[in-house]
């Protein structure tokens, strides 16, 4: 007796993309624990689908009251492979739900996206590392311990391919010739220069 993967059952239980589809729609639906919900809305946050963005705001306006729920419903769209998560990112700091002066929050959908999402974050266009520079130079006068922390995405900038190291490069002296940095930021900023 050979035991089948957890895809392979998946897949004998409903044949195409769409009936899988389906199937993580009705779970997050029907399911009455946290752990099978998540899981359906996590496989949902990854697919191009009309059933993604129902989930998505189903599951805010039913936690938009607990507040470690709600970071999880910010950390699931950071994480998302999708192309546009950069957008969705970029909208969701303007959303109610985030709030730059809260670390829990940056840490759900800045951090997330950042240190969760290489293959978004690491575009080659760049359009990720001008968006957390620019994250970062807002939140240093608010709180520049999780600027600091945030900086750190940056600190293994020569491990990258030459186009992303001078893209990675670009965005450290940016904010190293910032005004006003603060302690904490410069260290970590001037040290990864060197």
């Amino acid at each position: 007796f050979k035991q089948k993967t957890a895809y392979e059952m998946l897949r004998s239980l409903v044949g195409s993309e769409m009936c899988i589809r389906d199937r993580c729609y009705e779970q997050f639906l029907e399911s009455n624990n946290m752990t099978d919900v998540m899981a359906a809305l996590v496989a949902l946050s990854h697919t191009d689908c009309p059933e993604r963005e129902s989930a998505l705001a189903h599951f805010y306006d039913q936690w938009r009251d607990d507040p470690l729920v709600v970071d999880k419903w910010l950390a699931i769209q950071a994480k998302s492979r999708l192309p546009g998560t950069l957008e969705q990112v970029k909208r969701l700091t303007q959303h109610s739900a985030f709030n730059l002066k809260n670390p829990n929050k940056v840490y759900a959908l800045i951090r997330s996206f950042t240190s969760e999402n290489q293959a978004q974050f690491h575009d080659i266009s760049g359009a990720g590392y001008a968006f957390l520079t620019d994250i970062i130079l807002e939140l240093d006068p608010i709180n520049s311990n999780v600027a600091a922390r945030l900086v750190k995405s940056y600190t293994l900038w020569r491990k990258y391919d030459a186009q992303r190291q001078a893209l990675l490069k670009a965005q450290l002296e940016t904010i190293y010739n910032a005004p006003r940095l603060s302690k904490p930021v410069y260290e970590i900023v001037s040290k990864s220069l060197r």
